[in-house]
């Protein structure tokens, strides 16, 4: 396995532009990156480009990997630059974008079935929840939108991978692979994510690392709050995810699979509002109705999770959500945000080392 990082959040990413992202990742000791999608390393598809960026990664010893993005049809106005790069056809866009990743050696692509809207609290901030389209009707249509991408990605030799995103459940990522075909999709599995959806993380880990092709490895805290429960990313091992038992899972499933950090991005990068408090409802009658999958054993061990951690918290082992924004983003006074730069790489640095030192424990090749 190598340890890398998720190309976003990556600090000063945009500034430095990604042969110079690069240096800098190998300068962080991380193995690798992973550009969200294509697009992220050359907005127009130039090919010079791309196998400049894949020959620079390749003379550092760092992997390379990439993405297509949304394929939810519904969330289209949201990604025009789909549409632009196949100068009004979105399936020929994304086409082109597999067409190019593939010639730069990129064959394992990020996809996303929806959006996340920080401004919005609670159920309301995922697709999953739209009042003008049912979550059946996203996922049926974006079911057929990966079938319409199916013959390019297997005359290319690409998996389309599933992210296990803020939306969608493990089951309903399991039933588009079936639908489709796992010949030519897969999954990026995000350690936190699924929390968002009730499912105890390890329980879908399960599920999942058959599929299991990309990575976002993260953390979160989950909390008590009104309505249900509160979610706030944290570095790797100040959260609640266990990744003893979830790295166990993927590297004997996977060993030469990438683990690739993702981390709360700086303020710097992108200039933090006074969001809502995101909350988990998981005692809303509505949000639990819209989660038919969850069983009762598996809500058990998510709420037995839950009080365990809580129990960290109340201890002091922990900071509880406001301690921790107060500490990191000045809250409640928005106007002074102390996680810039540096913060973000203590950040990185915090979560590698907790990787690496798992991976160690557990005698799990790590470059």
């Amino acid at each position: 396995m190598r340890l890398g990082i998720d190309g976003l959040k990556l600090p000063e990413v945009k500034k430095r532009g990604p042969l110079a992202s690069l240096d800098h990742v190998k300068m962080l000791g991380l193995g690798g990156v992973f550009f969200s999608t294509v697009l992220d390393m050359s907005p127009t598809l130039d090919l010079g480009r791309l196998r400049e960026i894949r020959s620079k990664a390749d003379e550092l010893g760092l992997y390379l990997e990439s993405g297509l993005g949304k394929i939810n049809p519904y969330c289209s106005a949201e990604s025009p630059e789909l549409r632009a790069i196949g100068e009004g056809d979105i399936i020929a866009g994304l086409t082109k974008m597999m067409e190019a990743s593939a010639a730069i050696g990129c064959h394992e692509l990020w996809v996303s079935p929806g959006n996340f809207k920080p401004a919005y609290r609670g159920r309301l901030a995922v697709d999953r929840f739209r009042t003008d389209v049912t979550w059946e009707e996203q996922l049926l249509a974006t079911e057929k939108v990966l079938k319409k991408l199916a013959p390019a990605a297997r005359a290319l030799g690409i998996h389309m991978n599933i992210e296990t995103h803020d939306e969608i459940t493990s089951f309903e990522i399991l039933r588009l692979i079936e639908a489709v075909g796992e010949d030519c999709t897969g999954v990026v599995l995000d350690t936190a994510n699924m929390l968002q959806r009730a499912e105890h993380p390890v329980w879908a880990t399960k599920r999942l690392a058959p599929y299991v092709r990309q990575t976002h490895i993260k953390d979160a805290y989950i909390g008590r709050a009104a309505g249900g429960f509160d979610f706030q990313p944290r570095p790797c091992g100040e959260g609640i995810v266990d990744f003893t038992a979830i790295l166990h899972i993927l590297a004997a499933v996977k060993p030469q699979l990438n683990l690739s950090l993702e981390i709360a991005q700086s303020t710097a990068d992108n200039p933090r509002r006074a969001y809502p408090r995101q909350c988990i409802q998981l005692n809303d009658p509505l949000w639990r109705a819209g989660h038919p999958d969850l069983s009762t054993d598996e809500e058990q061990a998510y709420l037995s999770m839950v009080d365990a951690f809580e129990t960290r918290v109340i201890a002091g082992e922990i900071a509880d959500w406001e301690v921790y924004e107060r500490d990191n983003y000045g809250y409640p006074d928005y106007q002074h945000q102390p996680y810039g730069f540096q913060e973000a790489i203590n950040f990185i640095n915090k979560s590698s080392r907790h990787i690496r030192h798992i991976c160690n424990k557990q005698g799990i090749g790590l470059s």
